[in-house]
């Protein structure tokens, strides 16, 4: 019976002195390394969006200024174009066409558009 009892003791004892070794180790040199690891990454991660947004207005500024005068006059009435299409298109589905803002203006009013 004694030589189970000094088995169970030393087996506690060994487990107690390497959590304790874990547990130094963990405290004294992973968690410090962790926590600078994680310093770094924010604010890498801090500086990343203000680089990102300098290199695209540096870009679009230098595509803008290497184009000619014409394309960049044709690509604005091009993308009006569009706005104005997809407006029409788009949304008159929600809102309905002119004419039908027109019909339900003069239904809620009683008057016509152009009776005042």
């Amino acid at each position: 019976m004694e030589i189970a009892l000094t088995l169970v003791a030393q087996a506690v004892v060994t487990v107690l002195a390497v959590l304790t070794a874990l547990a130094v180790f963990w405290f004294r040199v992973v968690r410090p390394y962790l926590n600078d690891k994680v310093a770094e990454l924010i604010a890498a991660s801090r500086e990343i969006e203000p680089g990102v947004t300098r290199g695209v207005k540096k870009g679009v500024s230098e595509s803008l200024r290497d184009l000619p005068e014409n394309t960049v006059k044709e690509s604005t009435r091009q993308f009006l174009k569009f706005g104005s299409g997809l407006f029409e298109n788009g949304l008159s589905s929600f809102l309905g066409s002119a004419a039908d803002l027109e019909r339900k203006s003069t239904d809620q009013d009683g008057n016509g558009p152009r009776d005042f």
